[in-house]
């Protein structure tokens, strides 16, 4: 049994921006994963990529929607994972929102 989680990311920075840093973001994923021997897979079908992240036995998927404002997660979390969705929800969220701010404006 798998639990869904949906998270929606709003931003400024229009859709090629983020895109292009949530390209930049996946390769540093790995390195979130306790236990050090994460295998992460992605691949791009328009403007949503498919995730793949296999680590300690567990296998999580998520699609990921890039559009012009607002970013999209929906991240499958498997049997034991889905106890910790609310821990994991604010780990994507903190990391996400640092990966799609605006570096550019001062407020």
């Amino acid at each position: 049994m798998t639990t869904p989680l949906v998270i929606n990311l709003p931003h400024k920075l229009g859709r090629d921006e983020a895109r292009r840093r949530i390209e930049g973001g996946t390769s540093k994923l790995a390195s979130h994963i306790p236990g050090g021997a994460a295998e992460v897979s992605h691949d791009w079908a328009g403007d949503r990529m498919n995730l793949s992240v296999q680590a300690m036995g567990q296998a999580v998927t998520s699609q990921i929607d890039v559009e012009e404002a607002n970013v999209r997660l929906q991240v499958l979390l498997p049997g034991m994972l889905g106890m910790f969705s609310s821990q994991i929800e604010a780990f994507l969220r903190g990391k996400g929102g640092q990966l799609l701010e605006d570096k550019s404006r001062k407020d």
